[in-house]
């Protein structure tokens, strides 16, 4: 059997923005493929001493089990491997390993022998970068400052996860875990990740349109409201969200009206709809979609069933095409500040450059703060 460090070499944690009640999440590179992936591995403590399977243990199953059932989605985070590590380390760096790759059914039916010997289940998925987590970079780093997508970024986001929702529930599953942190976005593509406290429902006709109902509800709520608004929809600040099942299930069943008085300039369509998935008026992730897009058309989107302006719409076109000169001139600055940050830290610079160096750094930082765009 080999050792854990012949097919990964494991190297920092890149979850410590956002701490998960599942597992920890590594940076490494798998050594047969020289590739970089997340390495999430179940927390030590969910390791139950008769070793039986705890909910948490049983999540990695249910989590490789969904993404492999909407693999063919653009917007899900991809499973490379899933296995078993000896290691019960919370970072591990020894002991054996047993990967099996892409035989997910294995890996399911092999849950309560490796759960019974100690072992600890892992996930090997796509390294998505840090700067794409929405709730990395729309965390405020000083008090009554928020930021917010642009509403035609927004419409994009929503309209890709609206549409993941329906293949999920085409395939009877709920993703139910909605929040920032699980949400990365590059101002065009969505990617969601953590599917561990998602399910797949039974066929039971009454309650699965509910579950679905809430699933969109969840949406609205979690996400939508936030990247519209830049606030959090518990009326506290922007804070990581506990993610245990029951957690998951209670965060927000007491929430069904959305305050966008601290966003006037939000349309009044966009504003509209979202409160109507908070009062669980919307029935279905189609029902969403056929809303966003009679929203989208007053921002000069073009769909079949609603009309825009041709003015509208070339002046959508310049808007996209601002928007990424804007977000490829963000990436610019802080390409450049970290270059100065790096040329800070080399021994034997002068002082009149450090000195420099270091203003510069300053001034970038406060360009990044003041930034249009999250």
């Amino acid at each position: 059997m080999p050792q854990l460090s012949e097919l990964y070499q494991l190297k920092n944690y890149i979850d410590t923005f956002a701490l998960g009640h599942y597992a920890r999440v590594l940076d490494a590179v798998d050594r047969r493929s020289e590739s970089s992936v997340a390495f999430k591995v179940m927390r030590p403590e969910h390791l139950d001493a008769n070793g039986d399977m705890q909910w948490e243990y049983r999540a990695f199953g249910n989590e490789a089990d969904i993404l492999t059932r909407l693999w063919h989605s653009p917007n899900i985070v991809k499973l490379y491997d899933c296995g078993f590590i000896s290691d019960r380390e919370e970072a591990p760096r020894a002991g054996e390993i047993t990967s099996f790759q892409g035989d997910v059914r294995g890996f399911i039916d092999n849950l309560a022998r490796f759960a019974a010997a100690g072992w600890r289940p892992y996930l090997a998925l796509e390294n998505l970068p840090r700067y794409h987590s929405l709730f990395y970079l729309m965390k405020p780093n000083r008090p009554n400052k928020r930021w917010r997508l642009p509403s035609e970024e927004g419409l994009a986001l929503a309209l890709q996860f609206s549409e993941l929702l329906l293949l999920a529930h085409a395939n009877k599953i709920v993703y139910l875990d909605h929040k920032l942190e699980h949400v990365y976005w590059d101002g065009v593509h969505l990617k969601v990740i953590d599917f561990n406290s998602s399910r797949r429902l039974d066929d039971d006709r009454m309650q699965s349109p509910q579950q679905y109902m809430k699933d969109v509800h969840n949406m609205c709520v979690g996400v939508l409201y936030t990247i519209f608004t830049g606030m959090s929809p518990l009326k506290t600040s922007l804070r990581p969200q506990p993610s245990s099942r029951d957690a998951v299930e209670a965060r927000y069943t007491d929430i069904n009206s959305l305050d966008f008085t601290m966003e006037p300039s939000l349309s009044e369509g966009i504003a509209e709809l979202l409160n109507r998935g908070a009062s669980e008026q919307l029935e279905s992730a189609q029902e969403f979609i056929n809303g966003l897009q009679r929203a989208a058309a007053e921002h000069g989107w073009q769909f079949p069933d609603y009309y825009t302006s041709a003015a509208s719409s070339d002046a959508r076109v310049q808007m996209r095409t601002g928007l990424g000169k804007l977000r490829a001139g963000q990436l610019n600055i802080r390409e450049a500040r970290d270059l100065f940050r790096e040329a800070l830290i080399q021994d034997g610079i002068s002082r009149d450059l450090e000195d420099e160096l270091r203003r510069l750094v300053v001034v970038l930082n406060e360009m990044l703060n003041n930034r249009v765009v999250p």
